[in-house]
Order: C-alpha cells, then sequence, then structure tokens
C-alpha cells in the first residue's frame, strides 16, 4: 500500500519508520515538509551536498521509499562566481542521489527552477520548451535535471518559481523587512511570473511521490507555480496591502536595478500538464499570503 500523507506531524526520526528522506532542513520548502509525518529531513550537519557521496550513504543507510531533493545553492548572484560550488551542490549531489534511489528501485523528487529558461517572451513556459539559462545558478539547476533524467529511474523534475514562506530569506520577507523604516519602495514592473508558497510545494511534492509509487509511468518534467502571474511591482503592494503597511510601490525596470546575475523576464510557468497528470491546481498565491503573514504574526 502507498504511504499517505495527508496527515500533518513533527516528522519521522527512526530509520524504521521513514517513508520520505528529504535533503534540505532550514530551505522554505523544506521546512513545510516536516510538517508532515513519514518525512525524515536531513540538513547540512547531517549531509553535506558539496559531499555527494555522502547522499549516496544517506539513502543506501535509510532505505526510505522516495527521495525529495528540497535542498540546493540558491544564491543566484553569488552563483556567477561560485559556480563549481553551485554545480557540486545543484547537479553533482542529485545525480549521485538519483543513481543510489536507482540501486534501491524507490523515485526521487527533485525540485528545479524557472531559470533553466532564457526568461523572453510572454508565454508561459511548457516543459518541453527547449531550455537556455542565462544564468551560473540557471545552468547548474539544469545540470541537475538532466543527471536525474539520464539515470533512468522513477522520478519528476518539479520546476517553480517565485518561492514565499515565512521561513528563510525571500521576497516577502523582505519587502515587509524594508517597510518597518521606508513609506516608498521602487520594484521591478517587467519580470513576471506567478509567486509559490514553499506551503503548497512541500504538498505537491508529497502527492506526486504517493502517485509515482503507485504508477510510476508518470516519471517526468512538471512546472508548478501559484496564481495569478503578476509583476515584482504587483506582488508587493499585494503585500503591503495585505498586510496594512501604508507603503507606496513606484515601478522600475530591470536595466534600472542591474543585477550579477541575469533574472528571466518571463517566469511564467505553464501547469497544465501537473494538473492533468496528479490532478494538482495551481494554488491561489494571495490565499497562502494571508496565512504567512498570520504566521510571522503581522496579521492577527
Amino acid at each position: 500500500m502507498a504511504p499517505t500523507f495527508g496527515s500533518v506531524g513533527s516528522g519521522g526520526s527512526s530509520r524504521e519508520c521513514v517513508v520520505i528522506l528529504v535533503f534540505g532542513k532550514t530551505g522554505q520548502v523544506a521546512k513545510e515538509l516536516q510538517r508532515f509525518d513519514d518525512v525524515l529531513a536531513l540538513g547540512r550537519e547531517e549531509v553535506n551536498l558539496l559531499n555527494p557521496q555522502a547522499c549516496v550513504d544517506a539513502i543506501l543507510t535509510y532505505s526510505p521509499r522516495a527521495v525529495i531533493n528540497a535542498a540546493a545553492y540558491t544564491a543566484v548572484d553569488q552563483a556567477e562566481d561560485e559556480e563549481l560550488l553551485a554545480t557540486i551542490v545543484n547537479a553533482e549531489a542529485p545525480t549521485l542521489m538519483a543513481k543510489a534511489c536507482a540501486s534501491l528501485f524507490i523515485p526521487l523528487v527533485q525540485l528545479s527552477t524557472d531559470y533553466v529558461y532564457e526568461g523572453t517572451g510572454v508565454r508561459p513556459w511548457r516543459p518541453n520548451d527547449p531550455v537556455n539559462p542565462q544564468s551560473a545558478y540557471g545552468r547548474s539547476k539544469l545540470a541537475g535535471e538532466f543527471g536525474v533524467r539520464e539515470s533512468n529511474i522513477v522520478h519528476a523534475i518539479l520546476r517553480t518559481s517565485w518561492v514565499f514562506s515565512p521561513h528563510g530569506s525571500n521576497f516577502l520577507k523582505t519587502m515587509l523587512y524594508l517597510s518597518e523604516t521606508r513609506d516608498f519602495l521602487t520594484v521591478v514592473d517587467d519580470q513576471i511570473g506567478g509567486p509559490t508558497p514553499a506551503a503548497d510545494i512541500a504538498a505537491a511534492c508529497l502527492e506526486i511521490t504517493e502517485q509515482l509509487i503507485q504508477d510510476p509511468s508518470k516519471s517526468g518534467t512538471y512546472h508548478f507555480s501559484g496564481h495569478p502571474d503578476v509583476s515584482w511591482a504587483t506582488f508587493a503592494s499585494n503585500i503591503f496591502e495585505q498586510a496594512r503597511k501604508s507603503v507606496i510601490v513606484s515601478s522600475i525596470s530591470t536595466k534600472d536595478y542591474p543585477t550579477k546575475a541575469c533574472r528571466p523576464l518571463n517566469s511564467r510557468l505553464d501547469c497544465y500538464i501537473t494538473e492533468k497528470v496528479f490532478g494538482i491546481p495551481r494554488p491561489d498565491w494571495r490565499v497562502e499570503l494571508t496565512s504567512v503573514l498570520r504566521d510571522l504574526k503581522v496579521l492577527s
């Protein structure tokens, strides 16, 4: 019988009860995954992805029913100077994870990103569209995708975008921090994408995992992001409106806010196949935004 992930708990801790092994412990999605039963999350102190062989050892030691890789090198600008490190974490580690999963005949869910595309145009990116990353981070994540696919295991590569939650560093928390001392902010308005709640990504990962165990033919590459698609400036305005912050948002273009790494102008993701295959619809990020603001004690 396939595991059921409908309940929320403290997460498993003994080898005997491990159903899903998660790489990552402090990241946004990893934090949300730990709210579910039958999940064991391994952080950097247990398994450092800069030593990819440690991932293999962990998988073989715990012998789980499936693996979710929610760990990644996500410092997009820093990756321009540390592409080798980003590639070890984002490509070599998941490639070896996949090989270990192959030896146990278990599925792997690998989180990826819209940065694997060139980020132009206005049409939402489909899973089978040509990839052309414009940054070191995007190249490292794409290499990880290739490694997982080439292992020929049962897998789901789940590309997502604009993740937010009460945990870690993200755009939402940055906007709230800045609102404490500023009543006027300039925010990019020509980058468009779907803000995606980490809680919904975690739930989607577990649902996909369960379905892969039941039906390996669903193996493939999928997209998952929140709706509606908006600009960063519009997202910021929604944050301040819901948080009841009196902050004026002024729109600027990407060329007026230069960064070391190239940011995609088009981060829209076509999630139709994900809903068709797994029955998982795009979440309305505005609903989860309210929950996150409550978790952060911004709203009562």
